[in-house]
C-alpha cells in the first residue's frame, strides 16, 4: 500500500496530472457559461422526450463525478442530497433506478440555484479527493471519462436549448451571436483515395472512448470522398425539386417517416414571402445558403445522396480521409455557434462545422472492451439500431473531438448539427 500512494503522489507531481485536474475545472465553467444566458424558466424546458432541461444536464454531470468517484473512493463522503441518486441517473442500471427520461421537464424542483450549489458542494469534494491519499490510478481514469462526458453535455445543452427555443412561437434567440458572412461556396470537388489496408481506431496514446478501440486494421476498396460538406444552397435544391415528395429517393422508413410526420423540408428551415429561413440559436434569421446543411436525419442525408447519384462514406472511408486532412476545425465558440461555409478548396470541413453521417451501423470494433465497472454501460449497450456520425460540429468542444470518435443517433433523429458529406466508389463514372 505504501509503495502504491507513493506511485500515486509521484503522478500528482507530473504536469499530466496538473492538466487533468485544470482541465476539470474550466470544463465545469463553460457548462455554466453555457447556462448564463438562460432564465430558470429556460433551465426547465424539454421540448420533446429525446432532450432534457438544462437544469438536468447541469446536476447530471455532477452526478457522474458524485456516483463513480466521490462515492467509490472517498471514505465517509457525505451526498449532497440522496434524492439524487434516482433523479439524476441517465441511464445505469447497475447504479440503480432513474426517473423517467421523457418526465424530466416536471422537476421544477430542485431549483437552479440548489443545483448550482450542488455543482459546487461536487466541484470542492473532487478538488480535495486529488489532493488526498485516497486517489488512485483508476479514479483518476474516471474523472477524465467524466470530463468528456461533461463535454458530450455541454454540445447536447446547445442542441436541446435550441430545439426548446424554437418550439417557442416567437422563435426568442438563445443569445446574441455574431452573424456568419453569406459568401459564394467553394466548388465541391471530388478527392480520390486509394485505400488498402489501413488503420481504424485509437491507439492506446491520449484519451478515447471505450467505443473508438481498439485500434484494427481494415481494408477499403479505393473510394471518392467529397472535398466538402453539402451546403445549405445545395440542399434547397433538393428540396424545391420536390423530393420530399418522390418516395424513390426514400428509404422504405424514411418515407414513412416523411408521411406520419408530413415533414416536407428540415427541421428548423421556414419558407415565408421573403425565402427561406433557418432558425438558429441566434434565433429565426434568413437562410444562409453558403453554410453547411444541418440538423437532417439519416433518412434526408441517404435521400439526398440517392437524388445526385453519390452515396454516404462508410465511417471507415471517413476516418481515413479524416486522417489526411490538415484545415482548421470549426468548433464550439459561444460568439458564433453556427457552421462556416468551406474556405478553401480540397479536403475541408472534416472536423467541426456539422457531424456528417456516414452509412455505418454502430457496432462494436473486433476486441471491443466496455469501460470497466459500472461505466461499462457508457456506450456498448448502445450497439442497436442507430448510425455512426463522424467529425463532430460548431457546438462540439475543443480538445474533445478526434478522427476516430464516434458519434451515434438513431436515423430519424435530426436536432443535432449533422450534415452530409458525400462519397462514391472511386471507379464511378
Amino acid at each position: 500500500m505504501q509503495a502504491s500512494n507513493q506511485k500515486i503522489r509521484q503522478i500528482k507531481t507530473q504536469q499530466s496530472w496538473q492538466n487533468l485536474a485544470a482541465k476539470f475545472l474550466e470544463t465545469r465553467a463553460v457548462s455554466l457559461s453555457i447556462a448564463e444566458p438562460l432564465s430558470e424558466a429556460d433551465c426547465q424546458i424539454q421540448s420533446m422526450p429525446d432532450t432534457s432541461p438544462i437544469k438536468w444536464h447541469l446536476a447530471h454531470t455532477s452526478w457522474f463525478f458524485e456516483i463513480f468517484i466521490l462515492k467509490k473512493f472517498v471514505p465517509g463522503y457525505e451526498a449532497f442530497n440522496p434524492h439524487f441518486d434516482s433523479l439524476f441517473n441517465s441511464y445505469y442500471n447497475a447504479i440503480g433506478e432513474q426517473y423517467s427520461r421523457p418526465q424530466r421537464g416536471l422537476l421544477s424542483r430542485p431549483s437552479l440555484s440548489e443545483i448550482v450549489s450542488y455543482r459546487e458542494y461536487v466541484e470542492t469534494a473532487i478538488e480535495d479527493f486529488l489532493e488526498s491519499e485516497s486517489c488512485s490510478l483508476t479514479a483518476l481514469d474516471l474523472l477524465e471519462i467524466g470530463i468528456q462526458h461533461e463535454k458530450q453535455h455541454q454540445e447536447l445543452m446547445l442542441t436541446d436549448i435550441q430545439h426548446g427555443l424554437f418550439k417557442n412561437p416567437i422563435m426568442p434567440a438563445y443569445a446574441k451571436i455574431l452573424e456568419v458572412e453569406q459568401l459564394d461556396c467553394v466548388p465541391m470537388s471530388c478527392v480520390e483515395f486509394e485505400g488498402g489496408l489501413i488503420n481504424i481506431g485509437a491507439d492506446d496514446e491520449g484519451y478515447a472512448f471505450d467505443n473508438e478501440r481498439p485500434m484494427h486494421q481494415y481494408f477499403l476498396k479505393p473510394y471518392r470522398l467529397a472535398s466538402r460538406s453539402v451546403s445549405n444552397s445545395e440542399y434547397v435544391d433538393f428540396v424545391e425539386s420536390g423530393a420530399y415528395q418522390q418516395p424513390e429517393h426514400w428509404l422504405a422508413d424514411g418515407w414513412a417517416w416523411l408521411q406520419e410526420n408530413n415533414i416536407e423540408a428540415p427541421l428548423y428551415w421556414r419558407k415565408g414571402d421573403e425565402g427561406w429561413h433557418s432558425f438558429s440559436l441566434a434565433g429565426l434569421l434568413p437562410l444562409n445558403l453558403s453554410q453547411p446543411v444541418c440538423h437532417l436525419n439519416y433518412y434526408e442525408a441517404n435521400a439526398y445522396a440517392n437524388w445526385v447519384g453519390k452515396r454516404l462514406p462508410t465511417e471507415f472511408e471517413w476516418e481515413h480521409a479524416a486522417q489526411k486532412s490538415s484545415d482548421q476545425p470549426n468548433y464550439l465558440n459561444l460568439s458564433v455557434l453556427q457552421p462556416e461555409a468551406a474556405a478553401e478548396s480540397g479536403l475541408s470541413q472534416m472536423l467541426g462545422n456539422v457531424w456528417e453521417w456516414t452509412s455505418s451501423g454502430y457496432q462494436a470494433y473486433p476486441g471491443f472492451k466496455p469501460f470497466a465497472g459500472d461505466a461499462g454501460e457508457y456506450n456498448g449497450k448502445f450497439m442497436s439500431g442507430q448510425f455512426v456520425l463522424k467529425g463532430g460540429s460548431c457546438v462540439s468542444p475543443e480538445d474533445h473531438i478526434r478522427a476516430s470518435y464516434r458519434n451515434f443517433f438513431y436515423p430519424h433523429q435530426s436536432w443535432q448539427f449533422s450534415g452530409i458529406r458525400l462519397a462514391e466508389d472511386a471507379h464511378s463514372a
